[in-house]
């Protein structure tokens, strides 16, 4: 089930980025303290790559990840790449480890494939809120009402309604 959601997520990813034009993927927004929706995605993508491409070796570090400006600034990229993980990253749970720096140290914790899969879940959520509002106002685009809402939320707006 979680991986369903997990790639339901990347799929609306995709059908927003479609959506929209190059120049609406680049523009600088000043409600995101000019933060364009191509950052936000380049975030997103590179987030889910770091666990993709190191489940085998079992070490996840975000900070290590590459910062892809292509990502950021080609939304046909940005695209590419979501498909790709959105097959790869159907994998067994499994032990693994996160690395991150702390206070000019790094501590390493223990984490297993699952937990870091809903960990991008929350964290895409997270910044397709912020992406929400930046397209507030952009009539074309036709934006699910479940983007960029939590599911534990989703879930308590349709207990309210009954």
């Amino acid at each position: 089930m979680l991986i369903i959601s997990v790639q339901d997520n990347i799929k609306e990813n995709i059908e927003l980025l479609r959506q929209i034009s190059h120049e609406e993927y680049n523009y600088p927004h000043a409600i995101l303290g000019y933060a364009t929706i191509g950052e936000h995605m380049r975030h997103i993508i590179e987030f889910l790559g770091t666990i993709v491409t190191n489940y085998e070796n079992g070490i996840i570090n975000y900070n290590k990840r590459k910062r892809d400006i292509n990502i950021q600034t080609n939304k046909s990229e940005a695209i590419k790449l979501l498909l790709k993980y959105q097959f790869e990253l159907d994998k067994p749970n499994k032990s693994l480890y996160l690395e991150h720096y702390c206070s000019s140290s790094t501590k390493v914790i223990q984490t297993n494939y699952f937990r870091e899969l809903l960990y991008n879940l929350e964290h895409s959520i997270h910044h397709q809120a912020l992406i929400k509002i930046a397209l507030h106002n952009s009539y074309h685009i036709t934006i699910p009402e479940s983007f960029g809402v939590a599911h534990s939320t989703l879930e308590f707006r349709s207990q309210c309604v009954q």
